[in-house]
């Protein structure tokens, strides 16, 4: 999962898979509920442990500059689903995009775990 995608015509700037899905943990775990992305890493440590961790709990596959992205979370109970997930689409998707230049596809999240306080 370290293949590079070259996203400028000039060919001077490649992005590896493991930067993609720590930008894609990292705005995952901006989103209030989520208590982790199922590798165990949560927001609250991600300064401890540095941004490289978050990749963990998360699938991805790009092909011509098209991101898939399966995102493996825990969340806390009381949180709606539904309202979670989709700001967790629109944030992981605003993220990849604004950062890499890379477009996203499909973002599939699988809720592993609900915590309870």
């Amino acid at each position: 999962m370290n293949e590079e995608y070259n996203i400028n015509d000039a060919g001077d700037i490649k992005i590896s898979d493991d930067v993609v899905a720590s930008i894609a943990g990292l705005a995952t775990s901006e989103v209030e509920g989520v208590t982790s992305i199922a590798g165990h890493i949560t927001s609250e440590i991600v300064g401890k442990f540095g941004v490289k961790n978050l990749s963990k709990g998360i699938k991805l596959s790009i092909e011509n500059g098209i991101v898939s992205i399966d995102l493996y979370i825990n969340i806390r109970y009381g949180y709606s689903i539904p309202k979670i997930t989709a700001q967790i689409r629109d944030k992981v998707k605003s993220a990849i995009e604004s950062m890499t230049g890379l477009k996203t596809s499909d973002i599939t999240i699988h809720i592993v775990d609900i915590e309870v306080k």
